[in-house]
């Protein structure tokens, strides 16, 4: 995967409500109603990074999930960073 440009990850942001880009990652954080929400949504986001094989990093507090995507192998953002956010969109809305 190639790596984007800073223009081509701001571009592709606007479509993705809450999503930031620093520090060679496009992060977010999501609040749930109690822990197990966020678990649950977690869980359903580790299925989806295993199938994808592109595996975010996280952290949990209580309620709170904060996540940052990023391509190791291309030392910043690419297209499989953005196909894991939309697919992390999806399950939270489907929550």
């Amino acid at each position: 995967m190639e790596k984007l440009t800073e223009e081509q990850i701001n571009t592709k942001l606007q479509s993705l409500e809450g999503w930031t880009y620093a520090k060679e990652a496009i992060h977010t954080s999501f609040k749930f109603e109690n822990f197990k929400d966020a678990f649950t949504v977690m869980t359903r986001i580790a299925f989806e990074a295993e199938a994808l094989q592109h595996h975010p990093n996280w952290a949990n507090a209580y309620n709170e999930l904060e996540i940052s995507l990023s391509t190791h192998d291309a030392g910043g953002v690419t297209e499989k960073d953005f196909e894991m956010a939309k697919a992390i969109e999806d399950i939270v809305e489907a929550k």
